[in-house]
């Protein structure tokens, strides 16, 4: 499908189209293997010298459907799905970076992808660096080693709400020769195209706004195709011979899919996290509405977050759409059609008057989940932050009274309704 459609339409029909006497709706391709007639054939998908499916942990019809989708909304050239949003991040760095190799990464990201990288993956041997998102060009600089062979921040961080300065980051990633891999779930491409202000990969849990329902836990990973993996000998993973493949150089064969084809030959080979042909296809018919959705959300949301302003049993509030909020200049420059449907405020009373304004509300639901179209919230620093130190904690922005609010598409006024009802039961 062209290009030339705007992103709502692409949206709605962008990757499939059915050919005369084809289903109009995607189809769910539920088979783990595909028969051919010839077993050279089959040789040949082996080796990359051709392409095509044998066995669904590598491709399957449904999944790069949905896969082609994402990457035509956020202006990529391929992209790969997950099982999950964690699966995305880790598959993101460890695609280029083994052991002995260096990260920097921003501190205000979602506790499980802190987890992953501070405990995880440096027990695989990869060091990371975390940095305020706050950070000045000098202090970015600062954090690079000659080792280093990525960066990672969120665009708009889980759940502190910091907004990245893109531009800067990619600037310092690429005056080192590395990426820039942004994980942009919150405002999704509907409200931010990474690409366009200089990041390199970009990553999503499509767990979150992308399904938009609760139903499916996935990721992806989309690649710009502008990052050029020879400019160094950072990243012999990607031009040297692989034997695993007979040598194949990753760059000279698939030139700017080279990212995404070594992450599916070699990583979804060896690791398989793939999402199910089903997941997938629930994914799909959230992408469908995702513009639509977004719009909602982020509408909601501005009226949700001027109440909780004026609130007096709140004390303070941060949502980038507000003039008030220190991010609200970068908002304007990245996110000027709306950040996202999240909220993070204090209530009066700390800790203990947060549990009882989340045990008092009737229509949001406390979950571990976030950015699907029924309003929620949790408290991070003792549910998806909970294993982080305290200065950890205060590095990503999660205070012990912050709450996470996701804003969801019912009524603004039935969900004003029940924060303010909860509110005045949290200082009883």
């Amino acid at each position: 499908m062209s290009n030339s459609y705007k992103i709502e339409t692409n949206c709605v029909q962008g990757a499939y189209r059915p050919k005369n006497g084809e289903p109009r709706v995607m189809p769910i391709v539920q088979s783990t293997t595909y028969k051919y007639d010839s077993g050279e054939e089959m040789g040949q998908l082996f080796d990359l010298k051709k392409s095509g499916y044998f066995y669904t942990r590598l491709a399957n019809p449904t999944n790069d459907l949905v896969a082609e989708k994402i990457a035509m909304l956020e202006g990529g050239v391929g992209a790969v799905l997950t099982s999950s949003g964690q699966a995305a991040s880790f598959f993101s760095v460890f695609n280029i970076c083994q052991a002995g190799d260096h990260v920097v990464s921003s501190a205000a990201i979602y506790g499980g992808t802190f987890n992953l990288f501070n405990v995880t993956m440096r027990k695989l041997g990869i060091d990371f660096t975390f940095v305020s998102p706050d950070s000045t060009e000098e202090e970015l600089n600062a954090a690079f080693k000659p080792n280093t062979k990525a960066v990672f921040a969120e665009t708009l961080s889980n759940p502190s709400l910091t907004v990245l300065d893109i531009e800067l980051f990619a600037k310092c990633a690429h005056a080192h020769g590395v990426p820039l891999i942004v994980d942009n779930t919150f405002p999704t491409p509907i409200n931010c195209r990474p690409f366009e202000f200089g990041a390199d990969i970009v990553t999503h849990s499509t767990t979150k706004y992308m399904d938009g329902h609760a139903t499916s836990v996935g990721g992806v990973i989309v690649d710009s195709g502008n990052f050029d993996w020879t400019q160094n000998d950072k990243f012999a993973c990607l031009t040297e011979p692989d034997e695993s493949y007979h040598g194949i150089s990753y760059t000279e064969t698939f030139g700017k899919m080279a990212y995404i084809t070594k992450c599916v030959a070699q990583l979804m080979r060896d690791l398989g996290s793939i999402p199910a042909p089903q997941n997938s296809f629930l994914l799909n018919l959230g992408l469908e509405t995702l513009a639509l959705r977004v719009e909602r959300h982020c509408a909601n949301a501005e009226k949700v977050a001027a109440f909780l302003e004026n609130n007096p049993n709140v004390t303070w509030v941060n949502y980038p759409g507000l003039k008030s909020c220190k991010y609200h200049a970068l908002a304007e420059k990245y996110l000027p059609h709306g950040s996202s449907g999240v909220i993070s405020f204090g209530v009066k009373g700390g800790k203990l008057a947060a549990g009882k304004f989340m045990d008092s509300l009737r229509l949001a639901a406390i979950v571990t989940h976030v950015a699907d179209c029924r309003t929620c919230v949790l408290h991070p620093a003792t549910t998806t932050h909970r294993q982080l130190t305290t200065e950890q904690l205060d590095a990503c922005g999660v205070g012990e009274d912050l709450i996470r609010l996701s804003v969801g598409i019912e009524n603004a006024e039935d969900i004003i309704a029940d924060l303010a009802q909860a509110l005045r039961a949290s200082q009883a």
